[in-house]
């Protein structure tokens, strides 16, 4: 009897050491926080597109985890690198990213060409990549079965075709093509040609110039454009090379001044303080996806409250870089949509949810759905606009 009882109390002791264990280990599979990283160009001079990523994730992440996380409370946490726009530093940061266990998915900033270099390590890793602000179509059209890769953002093919009938609705038939040597100057080459040879547009490109990242000055492309007849320029760049070209065309004589209608990689950085007075001299028009002016009051106002606890932003107007927050945090609210769905941090598992979520109402438009199985694009033509500087340098709506 006594030897039965100390052995009953022998493992009720072993039970409760177990059960206190179990409780003390930071269980990340029971409770701990569900990662989520974000790879971005932080480190690079005047760019504020990583940090208008982070602060969209950072306000949705907010208000997932006040409404109680995810998979039954476990919160939202995230996990930053930062490649300064260097591919090789992009690939060692999705393999550092992808070795952390509890860590679902990746979002990425604006360069193009970075993230065309992370592809084959994003498909080894079979990790799920939100792209929110970098427009190459190779991004999505990768080649790989099955896609881990999600954008809610611009896509070049719509990009380019929509700046050509901006410049088409102002009256400009005859346009130059002034494009950054890489791949997103050449995704967006590919674009034009194929618009152009649709049988679709009216205004005829009369010559494409090329221009190399860190150039000095981009007039002798722009000066042969204008020899060649355009009457309006559309420009590839991001915000360093088009304040050149902006400072350099505000020198010319009125008479020389071409509009230039942009790609939107200027607003991912200070293009407003580096052109300077200069902008206010050019017809500078830039392509967006969506604009705060725009959006559904009911939306922007929730979206605002949430912000004003991680940011001292209380204006729309004071919110620069804005595609990048908003493609930001509606991404955010449809992956904690699919990790819901999927019921685990499985990535394979969240991948596929990721193609099956139902309609949902964000910042950006109504998705309905977001993605499918054979669409991996959250946005469409619709989203479409051009936007202008005004003079205290907030981006706004610009009509045509």
């Amino acid at each position: 009897m006594c030897v039965s009882y100390l052995a009953m109390l022998a493992r009720l002791l072993r039970v409760l050491a177990l059960s206190s264990l179990l409780l003390a280990w930071p269980a990340y599979g029971a409770g701990g926080p569900v990662l989520v990283g974000l790879d971005a160009e932080f480190g690079l001079d005047n760019s504020i597109s990583a940090q208008a990523i982070e602060l969209g994730m950072r306000t949705a992440i907010t208000e997932i985890n006040a409404a109680g996380g995810v998979l039954d409370g476990r919160k939202l946490e995230l996990v930053m690198r930062d490649h300064r726009s260097i591919p090789a530093r992009g690939i060692r940061n999705i393999r550092e990213l992808a070795a952390m266990p509890d860590l679902v998915a990746v979002f990425g900033g604006r360069f193009s060409p970075v993230l065309i270099e992370q592809l084959p390590t994003l498909a080894e890793a079979r990790l799920p990549f939100l792209a929110v602000w970098s427009s190459a179509d190779a991004i999505i059209d990768n080649g790989t079965d099955p896609n881990y890769m999600f954008r809610v953002s611009l896509r070049d093919s719509l990009a380019m075709p929509y700046m050509l009938k901006s410049a088409e609705r102002r009256g400009y038939n005859r346009i130059g093509l002034l494009l950054t040597n890489t791949s997103w100057g050449r995704s967006n080459e590919t674009a034009a040609m194929l618009h152009a040879g649709a049988g679709k547009a009216r205004a005829r490109i009369v010559g494409t110039a090329w221009y190399n990242w860190r150039d000095s000055t981009l007039m002798p492309g722009y000066q042969r454009l204008r020899d060649a007849g355009a009457q309006a320029i559309v420009l590839v760049a991001n915000d360093d090379e088009a304040a050149i070209l902006v400072r350099e065309i505000a020198a010319l004589p009125p008479a020389q001044r071409l509009p230039v209608i942009s790609h939107w990689g200027v607003t991912g950085g200070d293009f407003v303080g580096q052109a300077g007075p200069a902008l206010q001299q050019v017809d500078f028009t830039v392509i967006q996806t969506f604009s705060f002016f725009q959006a559904d009051p009911r939306t922007l106002d929730g979206f605002m409250k949430a912000l004003a606890a991680v940011s001292p932003i209380r204006r729309i107007d004071d919110i620069r870089a804005p595609v990048g927050v908003a493609h930001a945090y509606d991404a955010m609210h449809l992956l904690a949509r699919a990790i819901a769905k999927a019921g685990s941090t499985e990535r394979p598992a969240v991948r596929d949810a990721l193609e099956r979520l139902g309609s949902y109402r964000g910042l950006v438009r109504l998705y309905q759905p977001p993605f499918t199985k054979d669409r991996h694009e959250a946005l469409g033509p619709e989203q479409l606009l051009m936007a202008r500087f005004r003079a205290d340098g907030t981006l706004v709506p610009a009509g045509k």
